[in-house]
């Protein structure tokens, strides 16, 4: 259970559209000066060195975020200039990325003084260099992120907004995601919940999304994005699950990966529906 290490796939094409979906909603939640309680239910070690001998390994930010960072100076959409200004802040240099930001790297670049982010995180590794990072202004819980979660709700702040982005290595994670996220819906119907999957050539992903199609949770919209040439197995593609997203949003993360979806870019298609309607 706790043999995953982000490292090995820190800055892939799964990455850049996971916080893509993720900046997009913090930007767009900040049209509303009221704070928000933002929780990450795996959140690893919040940093990531691409040239390490874990990421090297695989390579697989070169198919990732190295080239969206190649494209940089043609992405027209304004979405993307939180996203390239981070990066741009924690590498310097010659143009190829040695510096990834985790998840809760990019929450906390959006935290306002009446936000608060609350991390969870049970590798015993991953968990020091995220205490160790956090400082004062992020809470780390070395607890089970889908239970720590439903513990913390509802929160003290007016609106919510939920990362769940496990391995899936533990193939009942698929079910415990959804009936994790049923019962934080039934404590906060409000709030926007954003969850990553993996789609696999085996298509266990449907247990979740079957799951939800299903269940009582309303508006989720559905984002994946599918490897033009995907392999034989594994990770064919990524998805997102946005319940309750802003008004707007679809279009506007459209908008963002159709920019880096081509054979420059990711190298992928980008599909996005309703999973459940309102």
């Amino acid at each position: 259970m706790l043999s995953y290490l982000h490292a090995f796939h820190a800055g892939n094409f799964a990455d850049v559209q996971k916080h893509a979906a993720l900046t997009l909603t913090l930007s767009m939640m900040h049209a509303k000066p009221s704070g928000i309680a933002c929780f990450d239910t795996h959140a690893g070690s919040a940093v990531y060195d691409l040239a390490s001998d874990r990421a090297r390994k695989t390579g697989e930010a070169d198919t990732g975020v190295q080239k969206l960072w190649r494209l940089r100076d043609n992405l027209k959409s304004p979405d993307w200039q939180p996203v390239l200004e981070l990066l741009g802040r924690l590498n310097a240099g010659d143009g190829h990325l040695t510096t990834y930001p985790g998840s809760p790297f990019w929450f906390r670049e959006f935290l306002r003084a009446d936000d608060a982010l609350t991390t969870f995180e049970l590798h015993p590794s991953e968990g020091d260099q995220l205490s160790g990072w956090a400082g004062k202004a992020v809470r780390v819980l070395r607890k089970d992120g889908l239970k720590g979660l439903l513990g913390q709700l509802p929160p003290r702040q007016p609106r919510l907004l939920v990362l769940i982005d496990p391995s899936y290595e533990i193939k009942s994670d698929y079910g415990s995601v959804a009936k994790t996220l049923q019962k934080a819906w039934q404590k906060c119907r409000h709030g926007v919940y954003l969850i990553w999957y993996p789609v696999l050539s085996s298509g266990p992903q449907s247990q979740l999304t079957e799951a939800l199609r299903a269940g009582p949770v309303r508006k989720i919209l559905r984002s994946e994005v599918h490897l033009n040439n995907p392999p034989d197995r594994g990770m064919t593609g990524s998805g997102m699950l946005v319940v309750n997203p802003p008004w707007g949003f679809g279009e506007r993360l459209v908008e963002m990966l159709e920019e880096v979806s081509g054979a420059d870019g990711l190298d992928v298609r980008h599909e996005l529906d309703w999973l459940v309607a309102e």
